[in-house]
């Protein structure tokens, strides 16, 4: 009986994770760089994905003091091997044969500190991992945790353009962070279980362009009763408010840095699911986007494939809430100040001047006073 037992729960695991109970030579490994791995951030999001199933090569980079990091994680039981790489001059070596590269490097919030704040630092660190990684492994999945995420998926984009490698399709900013809360949150408030629902987040990863959709919960809540709009208006605060919150309890020591680094193991899994060829893999991420005319970039609903990001859900077409449509409007002018930022200093401002008059000219010809677009399903151009 015992046997029989345990027969049927390895069977429902590897159902769940089909790499689990599949000899290592037969998965379909890959190499995954992190890029900042002796931060914050960076050092339990090695954990992580030392322990995620597709995970075959680790490699470890930072500026300092990574070489023991990556001695301390490469003792977790796993099959991934791990290296460590520190320096410029180690980059290119830590970049080789990747498949997918998460970034995290750069200073972490402190109190008072907006994420428009760490924008002159972080910056320049994007720009030039970016660089390197459109020399190096041009053909790999970038996830972008560095904030402000913003801006600093835009600068990423203008340096691929400029090397002649951008795929917007391989680009994807990390706010699945904005999920994870809007999950825990609200199940809070509807008395179910986080891992079962889901809470679609739009928008941006800062401030006031953080729009989770509690009125698009999935499944309907146990109770049958939706979130009031009360309960939406408050909820939505307390989500783009959450790394505040973190910063402000941590009394200077650090910011949300675990949670964050629990969202890029989990967000770097599914991208991962999907280049092994697992199907209906999605989540929601901050991409080049055309779901809100005059904005070049905007985090929706995605599905992912083997090249990256293969389709676009964009906005929902109905069940918005009024609250929710009014801060749909409220967040375009501030998203797009922070496009327009990290395009300038990039050195694409120019071009994206004329691009981005255009599009507004044609927003305002056919949409009105509104940039948002009536039409919930759009498809990221190959």
């Amino acid at each position: 009986m015992v046997t029989d037992n345990l027969r049927r729960v390895r069977a429902l695991a590897n159902h769940v994770d089909p790499a689990r109970g599949v000899p290592a030579h037969h998965r379909p490994g890959f190499t995954v760089a992190v890029l900042g791995a002796a931060g914050g951030i960076g050092q339990p999001l090695s954990l992580l994905l030392k322990r995620t199933a597709l995970v075959e090569h680790l490699h470890l980079y930072d500026i300092a003091n990574v070489a023991g990091v990556a001695a301390d994680v490469s003792h977790v039981n796993s099959d991934a091997t791990v290296r460590g790489f520190t320096g410029p001059a180690q980059l290119g070596a830590a970049l080789a044969g990747a498949h997918l590269v998460v970034i995290p490097a750069g200073i972490p919030r402190k109190p008072g500190m907006s994420r428009d704040d760490l924008f002159n630092v972080n910056a320049g660190i994007v720009r030039d991992l970016v660089s390197a990684c459109a020399k190096h492994c041009p053909k790999a999945v970038l996830n972008i945790i560095s904030n402000p995420v913003n801006s600093t998926v835009p600068i990423a984009a203008e340096v691929l353009k400029k090397q002649g490698v951008y795929d917007p399709k391989r680009l994807l900013g990390v706010t699945h962070l904005d999920v994870m809360r809007a999950r825990v949150f609200a199940s809070e408030a509807l008395g179910a279980d986080p891992n079962d629902i889901d809470v679609p987040v739009v928008g941006g990863h800062a401030g006031v362009t953080i729009l989770p959709l509690l009125s698009q919960v999935t499944p309907a809540p146990p109770s049958g009763a939706p979130l009031t709009e009360t309960q939406i208006e408050h909820l939505t605060e307390r989500v783009r408010n959450g790394g505040t919150e973190v910063v402000n309890a941590k009394a200077g020591a650090g910011s949300a840095t675990l949670s964050m680094a629990a969202a890029a193991a989990e967000f770097a899994a599914a991208c991962l699911r999907a280049l092994a060829g697992h199907r209906n893999v999605t989540v929601c991420a901050y991409v080049a986007s055309d779901a809100v005319k005059s904005l070049p970039f905007f985090a929706t609903k995605v599905r992912l494939g083997r090249s990256g990001v293969e389709h676009n859900y964009g906005l929902p077409t109905r069940g918005l809430s009024p609250f929710e449509k009014s801060e749909l409007e409220k967040l375009v002018p501030e998203l797009r100040a922070s496009i327009d930022k990290g395009v300038a200093f990039a050195g694409g401002d120019e071009a994206h001047r004329r691009r981005a008059a255009q599009q507004r000219r044609a927003a305002a010809g056919t949409a009105g006073n509104s940039d948002v677009r009536a039409s919930g399903v759009s498809q990221i151009p190959a």
